[in-house]
């Protein structure tokens, strides 16, 4: 039924429930398996020409904690005979990322974990997983 799965990690621990629930579903459907991590663009202001982190610096430690976040998934998926295939994305918004990572790869299904927040606290730091779920028209699983 799935082909592709795509599993969005951002290392937490929350997001290795979603990890090992997209390894189990590709392994069952002999789908293929990709991971995506997004990093966060480097925050210029036009307002103070003095940055606390050099521009390059902090966008080598983001690509640094992205890439060890998908080797993270891509190793979980091979020590149980899968492969999958690691990207990583600069974005604002992740779910945009995601959103536009699953229709460039054509992918069928997208796994992610969603950390439940309800009233209040959704509404003030927003959801990615919401986020995603409105804006494609691919199936979403959500892991808790």
């Amino acid at each position: 039924m799935f082909k592709r799965i795509l599993v969005p990690t951002d290392g937490s621990d929350i997001t290795a429930h979603a990890v090992d629930a997209a390894i189990q579903l590709a392994k069952v459907h002999g789908a293929q398996l990709l991971t995506l991590s997004v990093m966060e663009p480097f925050p210029y202001s036009a307002v103070s020409e003095i940055q606390p982190v050099p521009p390059q610096e902090f966008i080598d430690a983001q690509q640094r904690v992205a890439t060890q976040r998908v080797e993270a998934v891509s190793a979980a998926a091979a020590a149980q005979g899968l492969a999958c295939r690691m990207h990583t994305a600069e974005a604002l918004h992740a779910w945009e990322a995601i959103v536009d990572h699953a229709k460039t790869e054509q992918v069928d299904l997208i796994v992610m974990a969603s950390h439940g927040r309800k009233g209040l606290a959704a509404l003030l730091l927003g959801s990615e997983a919401q986020k995603v779920l409105t804006h494609i028209d691919l199936p979403v699983l959500i892991v808790k």
